[in-house]
């Protein structure tokens, strides 16, 4: 691998002779390359990377997602060691085979997220925070506005960045504070015979649990509509049923406020 990336000694030393891959599927900015029972991710020294190594560290053997082997940094750059899940994402062709298994899933997910004790949580993540790193983000030009959703700008939207974060900086509402993922899309949840683990944890942290549900339903709805897998109508059933099995109903105020503030990310 010395001959694709100089690597720090050290994870040199982890992983010389064991053959590889470059994942392909990720559209994060890092470089992942798998081993068939670690993976070795790579990206710039930040906040967000650091922070996924200490979250992982922390919640080892509380929840299943990745182990750490091995950290090393270097002239700006980390790297993460790993383990690799078994299973494959909840939006592989297998997975998606079954929507209401898919939907159940979904749900145990967000569960065993919600069931961890925050009291020693090294990260929050609540709004006060998360509207810091908005205003950064606009500040030094880091919003992607190719991402946003149709209509968060534009004629029936918001006017700009700006006036989307002052709608959200005096709407913000009342949290209901758990270990949140962070970005619960169906990609970062992986299905092994029903065992549910998780991945990408650089943006965990304590936060309103309506910060996964939103993404939740956002991810599951261009799964299953924007792909064509079904209409509108099953996936309306498909949320319900995620929303019964967690025992709550839906608040569509706060459902589109995180969608709102992941446009600033």
């Amino acid at each position: 691998m010395s001959d694709i990336i100089k690597l720090p000694d050290v994870m040199q030393s982890r992983i010389a002779g064991f053959e590889y891959n470059m994942d392909s599927i990720g559209e994060s900015d890092s470089k992942v390359i798998l081993f068939d029972d670690m993976v070795l991710k790579i990206e710039k020294t930040s906040n967000q990377s650091n922070r996924e190594y200490d979250i992982l560290k922390w919640l080892d053997g509380q929840l299943s997602a990745p182990k750490v082997i091995e950290f090393a940094q270097e002239n700006g750059i980390n790297y993460l060691l790993m383990s690799r899940l078994k299973g494959s994402m909840l939006c592989s062709e297998d997975n998606m085979k079954d929507f209401d298994n898919a939907a159940q899933l979904l749900a145990e997910g967000l569960k065993l997220l919600w069931s961890i004790d925050i009291a020693h949580c090294p990260y929050n993540s609540r709004l006060d925070e998360r509207l810091k790193a908005a205003k950064y983000n606009i500040e030094h030009g880091l919003v992607d506005f190719e991402n946003a959703e149709e209509d968060t700008f534009g004629e029936n939207g918001f006017a700009d960045v700006n006036e989307l974060y002052e709608f959200l900086a005096d709407n913000k509402p009342d949290e209901d504070l758990v270990f949140t993922h962070g970005d619960y899309c169906l990609p970062n949840v992986f299905a092994d015979d029903n065992t549910i683990s998780f991945l990408d944890l650089g943006k965990a942290g304590i936060a309103d649990r309506w910060q996964d549900l939103a993404l939740c339903m956002r991810s599951l709805k261009y799964n299953l509509c924007e792909l064509s897998l079904v209409g509108e109508d099953e996936f309306e059933r498909l949320k319900n049923k995620i929303y019964f099995d967690l025992g709550i109903k839906e608040d569509k105020k706060k459902l589109k406020y995180y969608i709102l503030l992941d446009e600033l990310f």
